[in-house]
């Protein structure tokens, strides 16, 4: 019993002690975030956003997001574009939104570029126009930004914002595809089923159909498989066993891969 009580003691002691130093250690980060720190006030927003070691707070996130912001912080900036895109911490506000996206932007990051783009796809903040939106999603997609690569190959897979071209659009979807992103993969699988800006080649179809749907879930999965196995209804068990056999062996790449591969746009 003894025993038991004195553990019961240390815990109690070292939960304690350890409670003290986390306090200790989250003063001292108030305490340069106050001196104007910027990588901390970044650094704390993150904390209350999350909730990490304190209570979680959007409020407190967006109040340190400015702070740093303010300072010219990039990810600080994308970040509190967020909180205003979303009305966390602050009320709703598209314009606020898309005036930090660009401070961002305007310092390459590739998350605020992205999100530029979408807002002058949709027009939200910002008078639509989809030459500004290919603009932001070439920037982003230069830098490996994959969501952004798929978009941009929509758009001249339509002609929206740039002249309409099959061949750059599959160059952008094979990029984001390469990198996992399963609405490249369907899209791309696509445009060899159809024979749009590649040669028609089923076996890669069916390879990229298969892959897009290992990537989703339900409904999205099953409709993945569908236009794989509509595409099987053209091949041989010979060629389908190869396609799959490419599915299998299959590894997904890096941007520097990329990059080093001569794949990437120069």
């Amino acid at each position: 019993m003894q025993f038991l009580l004195a553990v019961a003691c240390l815990v109690c002691l070292l939960t304690a002690c350890g409670q003290e130093q986390g306090k200790s250690a989250h003063d001292d980060l108030i305490r340069l975030a106050a001196q104007g720190d910027a990588e901390v006030q970044l650094n704390l927003g993150l904390r209350y956003a999350d909730g990490r070691g304190v209570p979680q707070d959007d409020a407190e996130a967006v109040k340190w997001y400015r702070l740093a912001a303010e300072q010219g912080e990039a990810r600080a900036q994308y970040l509190l574009g967020g909180m205003f895109a979303s009305g966390e911490g602050v009320p709703q506000d598209d314009a606020e939104a898309v005036n930090w996206y660009r401070l961002a932007a305007e310092q390459r990051h590739a998350g605020a570029q992205l999100n530029l783009g979408l807002r002058y796809a949709d027009g939200r903040g910002v008078p639509q126009d989809d030459a500004e939106a290919v603009r932001w999603y070439r920037l982003a997609a230069e830098q490996g930004e994959a969501r952004a690569q798929y978009l941009l190959g929509g758009m001249f897979a339509s002609g929206e914002g740039v002249p309409q071209d099959d061949a750059e659009a599959v160059n952008w979807y094979r990029l984001a595809a390469e990198q996992r992103h399963a609405g490249a993969q369907l899209n791309l699988g696509l445009r060899y089923a159809n024979g749009e800006g590649v040669p028609q080649d089923y076996i890669q179809a069916h390879m990229w159909f298969n892959l897009a749907a290992s990537r989703e879930s339900g409904a999205k999965a099953k409709s993945r498989a569908e236009g794989r196995d509509k595409v099987a209804g053209k091949m041989t068990l010979q060629t389908i066993a190869e396609a799959q056999r490419l599915a299998r062996e299959w590894e997904p790449k890096t941007w520097e891969e990329l990059r080093e591969s001569g794949a990437s746009p120069k």
